[in-house]
C-alpha cells in the first residue's frame, strides 16, 4: 500500500496538546489510539458504570461524571465541558451517539472556547432536522424521496396524507435515528398506530415528538457516502459504503464499496453528497445516507453529522485514518488530498458484534465477558499502512461487564481483502474463532449470514434478514454446506478425549480405557429426536492430533495442534484451513459435545455402537409447561406492569414492558387468560426468565 498521504501542517493553527473524548466503549479506545500515535493525551470521561471500563484505563487521564444512567453522565453537557477545563483539553472529540449530534452542546463547547471535533453547530442543526434537511436538500439539487415534509399532527392528518403519497409510507422522527421512531406502514390501521407510537418514542428519546411521513421505496438498499470537509472550503467523498444489511433498522453488516452500485451511480451519489455539504459549509467527516431502488434510482435519507460506528471499512479501502483527518481539520489544517487521490483498494466487511441472544429474538443480554477471545488482530486502528488483514475495535475486556444502560456493542469485526470473495472467507474464519461467554452474542447469526448464498451473491436488500430471519434464528437450525463435516469433527474431538483418558496412569488392569474406532455420532435437537451416524476414526500419517473419519461414503482427514479443553479449534481438513468451536457439556446434555462453523451448530453425543442401541430406548423428558407463567425473556428493568392481578386479557394485550440497553421491549399476551398474580414490581431489575407475573 502507498504511504498515507502526508498533511500540509497550517502555520495558523497549533495542534492540540489534549483532546477529551465525550464517549465510551470501543470508539473512545478507537478515538485514543489515533490520539497516542499523534502525541496528542488524552482525557476519558466515565460513570460509575465504567469506572472499571476500557476506555478509561487506556487514556492518560479520567475523569468521573456521574451514575449509570447517561442522562445522568454521558449526556450533560455541562460535565462534558466541566471536565474540559479540569483536565485542561483544548478539544472534544465526541465520537458517535450521545452529544455527538448536538449543536447546542457544539455551540457550547465553542463559546467555552473549546474545539468541538467534528463540523461547526450550524451544520449540525441543519441536518439534525430531518424535516429542515429535506427542504435544505432539495433546495441543493439533491434528489429526495416523495414525501410530506412538514411536522404531522394527527393520526387523521397522517392517515390522509399516506393516502395521497401511496402505500407502503414511512413514519418517521423528525430528530429520530438509530432505528429510533421509524414505522413502516401498509394500511390505514398501520400509519395510526405507527403515528401515535413514533411520536411517543421520540420524545421519550430526543424530547422532539414530531413526525413526517414519505414514500417507502421497495427492496430499497441503503448506502452511505463518506464525505469529508476542511475550514478552508475543501469537500471531498471517500466512496461508499454498503448498509443495507439491517435488523429492525439497525445496521448489521456493513461492507465498502458496495457490490450493487455502478461507477456511474457511484460517482453521481458522490457529487450529490458532496453538493449537500457544501450548501452548510461542512467542516469535518460526515454521511450522506441514500436509499438506492433496484434500478440504482437514489433518494437523500439524512446526513449524519459525526463519525460513523462502520467507518473502519473506509479506512480499509482508502488508507485514510478518519479520526486522524477529523482532528487535523478541526485544528485548522488543510485536507491532505484532492477528489482524484481518493483511493478504493479491495474491499472491507464490518460485523457489529452485539451482546443480544438471537435464539430469543436477538433480545439484550448483559452480565460478566466469563471468555473473551477476539481472533488476532493483524490491522490495526490507527495504522492505515497495512492492508489485508483483520482489524477488532473493542471497549472491552474479558471479565469485564456489559452493562444495561448503554448500546448493546461489544466488538466491531473487520477485515479487508483483495475482492469480495476473499473478505467473505477472512470474516467467515474470523466470526468462527471469536469466543465470548458468559452473555449471548449475534457471532452465530452473523456467521450464517456470511455463509447465505444470497450474501456471497451480493443479492440483498434492507428487507433480507426480515425475509430469510423472520421467524428467528436458531443456529441448530441453519444448513451447512458440508453438514458431515460437523459429526467427523465431533468424532475427531471424542477420539482425543478418549486417547488422553487411555493414557492416564493408575487404571485398573484390564479395564482400562481403549481408544476403539468404531463409533455412533448422535446429533440431538430440542424435541429430543436423534439422527444416528455411524462412524470410524483411524489415525493417519502416524500424526499426533490427526485422524480420519469415515462417515456415509465421506472421509476427513482432520488435524489440530488445538489443546483439548480450549473452545477455538483451528487445524486442516482434507488439506483445507478451518476454525471451529467446540466446547463439552454446554447444551442441555453434559455429555454432548456442541459444534459451531459457520453459523451452524449441532450438540452430539459420540457413542459406542451398544450405547447409541441403548440411547434409544431413553424416553424423552419433555420441558416443563410455563404457559400459565409470563417469563422476562432478557435481563433488564421492568418499567411497566399494565395489568392487575383479577384483570382478564386477550391475546395480543399489553402486559409489561422492560427496558435494556436504550431499548423498550413490550410484553404481549399469548393467549386469553386471567392474571392470578404480580411477583415482580414495577422498577424491579429483572433476570432472564425471571417470573412477572401468573395467569389462573
Amino acid at each position: 500500500m502507498a504511504t498515507p498521504p502526508k498533511f500540509p501542517r497550517c502555520t495558523h493553527h497549533v495542534m492540540f496538546n489534549k483532546i477529551l473524548i465525550a464517549n465510551r466503549g470501543e470508539i473512545a479506545c478507537r478515538i485514543i489510539a489515533t490520539a497516542r500515535k499523534m502525541g496528542i493525551r488524552s482525557v476519558a470521561v466515565y460513570s460509575d458504570a465504567d469506572k472499571q471500563a476500557r476506555h478509561t484505563t487506556l487514556a492518560d487521564e479520567a475523569v468521573h461524571i456521574g451514575p449509570a444512567p447517561a442522562r445522568a453522565s454521558y449526556l450533560l453537557a455541562e460535565r462534558i465541558i466541566a471536565a474540559c477545563r479540569q483536565t485542561g483539553a483544548q478539544a472534544v472529540h465526541p465520537g458517535y451517539g450521545f452529544l455527538s449530534e448536538n449543536p447546542d452542546f457544539a455551540r457550547r463547547c465553542e463559546e467555552e472556547g473549546i474545539v468541538f471535533i467534528g463540523p461547526k453547530a450550524h451544520s449540525i442543526a441543519a441536518m439534525g432536522d430531518k424535516i429542515a434537511s429535506r427542504k435544505l436538500a432539495q433546495a441543493a439539487g439533491v434528489h429526495t424521496i416523495p414525501g410530506h415534509n412538514e411536522a404531522i399532527g394527527s393520526p387523521e392528518q397522517a392517515r390522509e396524507i399516506a393516502r395521497s403519497i401511496g402505500y407502503p409510507v414511512m413514519i418517521k422522527a423528525s430528530a429520530g435515528g438509530g432505528g429510533k421512531g421509524l414505522r413502516v406502514a401498509g394500511n390505514d390501521q398501520e400509519v395510526v398506530e405507527g403515528f401515535a407510537s413514533c411520536r411517543s418514542e421520540a420524545r421519550n428519546s430526543f424530547g422532539d415528538e414530531r413526525v413526517f411521513i414519505e414514500k417507502f421505496v421497495q427492496q430499497p438498499r441503503h448506502i452511505e457516502i463518506q464525505v469529508l470537509g476542511d475550514s478552508h472550503g475543501n469537500l471531498i467523498y471517500l466512496n461508499e459504503r454498503e448498509c443495507s444489511l439491517q435488523r429492525r433498522h439497525q445496521k448489521v453488516i456493513e461492507e465498502a464499496p458496495s457490490p450493487f452500485i455502478s461507477d456511474a451511480t457511484r460517482q453521481a451519489m458522490g457529487a450529490q453528497a458532496v453538493q449537500l455539504a457544501k450548501a452548510v459549509q461542512y467542516q469535518s467527516a460526515g454521511t450522506v445516507e441514500f436509499v438506492v431502488g433496484k434500478e440504482q434510482d437514489f433518494y437523500f435519507l439524512e446526513m449524519n453529522t459525526r463519525l460513523q460506528v462502520e467507518h473502519p471499512v473506509t479506512e480499509c479501502i482508502t488508507g485514510l485514518d478518519l479520526v486522524e483527518l477529523m482532528i487535523r481539520v478541526a485544528a485548522g489544517e488543510k485536507l491532505p488530498l484532492t477528489q482524484a487521490e481518493v483511493r478504493r483498494d479491495g474491499w472491507a466487511i464490518e460485523c457489529r458484534i452485539n451482546a443480544e441472544d438471537p435464539g430469543r429474538n436477538f433480545l439484550p443480554s448483559t452480565g460478566r465477558l466469563v471468555r473473551f477471545l477476539p481472533p488476532e488482530p493483524s490491522l490495526f486502528q490507527s495504522d492505515t499502512s497495512r492492508r489485508l488483514g483483520l482489524r477488532v475495535d473493542t471497549g472491552v475486556y474479558e471479565g469485564g461487564e456489559i452493562p444495561m444502560h448503554y448500546d448493546s456493542m461489544i466488538a466491531k469485526l473487520i477485515v479487508h481483502g483483495s475482492d469480495r470473495s476473499d473478505a467473505i472467507a477472512r470474516m467467515r474464519a474470523a466470526l468462527d474463532g471469536f469466543v465470548i461467554r458468559g452473555i449471548r452474542s449475534n457471532i452465530p447469526f452473523q456467521a450464517a449470514v456470511l455463509a447465505h448464498p444470497k450474501f456471497v451473491a451480493g443479492d440483498f436488500n434492507t428487507g433480507f434478514i426480515a425475509e430469510h430471519y423472520g421467524q428467528g434464528f436458531d443456529a441448530q437450525a441453519v444448513p451447512h454446506e458440508a453438514p458431515l463435516f460437523l459429526v467427523a469433527l465431533a468424532a475427531y474431538m471424542n477420539r482425543r478425549y478418549r486417547a488422553r483418558a487411555s493414557g492416564i496412569s493408575g487404571q485398573l488392569a484390564g479395564h482400562e480405557v481403549k481408544v476403539g474406532e468404531a463409533f455412533v455420532v448422535v446429533v440431538l435437537d430440542a424435541q429430543g429426536q436423534h439422527r444416528q451416524h455411524p462412524v470410524t476414526v483411524t489415525d493417519f500419517e502416524d500424526k499426533s492430533g490427526s485422524s480420519a473419519v469415515a462417515v456415509a461414503d465421506k472421509s476427513y482427514q482432520i488435524s489440530s495442534q488445538a489443546t483439548l479443553g480450549q473452545i477455538r479449534v483451528q487445524g486442516q481438513c482434507n488439506g483445507l484451513d478451518f476454525t471451529a468451536q467446540v466446547e463439552r457439556g454446554v447444551g442441555k446434555n453434559p455429555l454432548a459435545l456442541r459444534i459451531a462453523h459457520n453459523g451452524a451448530q449441532i450438540d452430539a453425543l459420540v457413542l459406542s455402537p451398544l450405547g447409541a442401541r441403548l440411547h434409544q430406548l431413553m424416553p424423552f423428558k419433555a420441558a416443563p409447561d410455563l404457559s400459565r407463567f409470563l417469563l422476562s425473556p432478557m435481563p433488564g428493568l421492568l418499567v411497566d406492569v399494565a395489568v392487575q392481578p383479577g384483570q382478564k386479557v386477550q391475546a395480543g394485550e399489553k402486559l409489561a414492558v422492560i427496558e435494556a440497553m436504550k431499548m423498550e421491549n413490550i410484553l404481549f399476551a399469548a393467549q386469553d387468560a386471567v392474571v392470578d398474580k404480580i411477583v415482580a414490581g414495577k422498577g424491579e431489575s429483572l433476570a432472564v426468565d425471571q417470573v412477572i407475573l401468573q395467569f389462573q
